[in-house]
């Protein structure tokens, strides 16, 4: 086996869909502990779960045209290291087992790189924009909100039980990578970016 294999591969088996045993309003965390579905940890790692199927809407975007290749795979490790968060915050801290996938400092220095390294093409901003231009960049901008939703409920978990300190930070630098990953978007197709014009309100024009 390599070294640098890090966790270990699951072993999941899902033969049935459906076991009635949430029909109670319970479900079980990584540890097995029932917990009630509408606790903080369960909107946390639902939120998150909610933003992975929202890349898989904008990775299906950036299959449609070749100049997005890129993006394409980047949202794809990305949607893996949403689903590894999500195993984590689904899991009590002395449940967590030295080899269960999880968000460390590399993830968040990761993001850190390629938001600075598409945000080098971009122009400076002269005003705030709205999501729109392109498909792919109201895609992003969706994720991006619910990314900051799940940062919030995380953050409210935190003031809770223990949540990892990468998790939060995590979720705070993608929300800013999906900002400029949906500038850029448009950019790559060459479409304009939306710009927030006030006056364009109905009380504006009078």
């Amino acid at each position: 086996m390599s070294d640098e294999k890090v966790y270990h591969d699951p072993h999941v088996a899902l033969n049935r869909i459906y076991t009635k045993r949430g029909d109670a309003g319970l479900t079980s965390l990584v540890g097995g502990q029932r917990v009630s579905k509408g606790s903080p940890r369960i909107e946390s790692y639902g939120t998150v779960d909610e933003l992975n199927a929202v890349l898989g809407l904008a990775i299906v975007s950036c299959g449609e045209d070749a100049r997005l290749a890129r993006l394409g795979e980047i949202l794809l490790r990305v949607q893996h290291e949403l689903f590894n968060l999500g195993s984590l915050l689904a899991t009590l801290a002395k449940d967590v087992h030295p080899q269960q996938p999880r968000i460390t400092g590399v993830e968040v220095e990761q993001l850190e790189r390629e938001i600075d390294e598409m945000n080098e093409r971009l122009p400076a901003l002269r005003s705030f924009v709205l999501p729109g231009g392109c498909r792919l960049n109201a895609e992003l901008h969706l994720a991006r909100t619910v990314c900051r939703r799940a940062e919030r409920v995380t953050v409210a978990l935190g003031k809770l039980e223990d949540v990892p300190e990468e998790a939060v930070r995590y979720l705070n630098r993608l929300s800013d990578a999906l900002f400029v990953w949906s500038r850029w978007a448009n950019q790559a197709l060459g479409v304009g970016e939306v710009l927030w014009e006030p006056n364009r309100a109905a009380s504006g024009r009078k």
